[in-house]
């Protein structure tokens, strides 16, 4: 066979080998989204599921044990996220609040340290879950997620009907009002956790 001929089937070659693997990389990325996508179907607020899911998809699969386990991670990153900020507004700009801003600022605070004790005890659940005590750990997990869910809604709610504060207590709203998503999304998973049964403990 002639050089250039050689060359060309070489090229060939290469483009097929190429356009293989960017095939082989979509069909994945495909299953992992479809992953994501399924399982934040059970879900209330299902792009913020699928966005802070994602990069779970190829370790979850089909497994709700592991989804439950990655909302409620994210969750409590989110959960510690808004804490820091709550010290940071307390250290720099809690003489600028006034009357009942200044009360809310300092029960959420309170509220969000109960927020995340609650979320690692059901951390603690998921990470230890058995044939023998599921039920009484579903009960129990789905009993701390909800108060977990209750004590952001009561720092909102300290807020509720208050003039005044300025950007910082719209920011840290909004930041509260992310997490109670997060979350509400994290005991849907549990939810779903719970009634999959025992058999959502076994690998897909």
């Amino acid at each position: 066979m002639a050089t250039g001929a050689r060359s060309f089937m070489s090229l060939l070659f290469i483009l097929f080998a190429w356009l293989h693997t960017i095939d082989l990389c979509q069909s994945a990325s495909v299953n992992e989204n479809s992953y994501v996508q399924d399982a934040c179907s059970v879900t209330q607020y299902q792009d913020l599921c699928v966005h802070s899911l994602a990069s779970f998809s190829n370790t979850a699969m089909r497994s709700p044990s592991k989804w439950a386990r990655a909302g409620v991670s994210v969750t409590i990153g989110e959960a510690k996220t808004v804490n820091q900020y709550l010290i940071r507004l307390k250290n720099h700009y809690y003489r600028r609040l006034r009357g009942r801003n200044r009360v809310a600022l300092l029960d959420c605070m309170e509220t969000f340290q109960d927020t995340i004790d609650q979320l690692h005890k059901s951390l603690g659940i998921l990470r230890k879950l058995s044939a023998a005590n599921f039920e009484s750990q579903m009960g129990d997990l789905t009993t701390f997620m909800s108060a977990a869910l209750t004590d952001e809604n009561t720092c909102l709610d300290g807020f509720e009907g208050q003039r005044g504060g300025g950007a910082q207590v719209n920011l840290l709203k909004n930041r509260v009002l992310n997490a109670t998503y997060l979350t509400s999304n994290a005991l849907a998973l549990v939810n779903k956790l719970a009634t999959s049964g025992l058999n959502s403990l076994t690998d897909p």
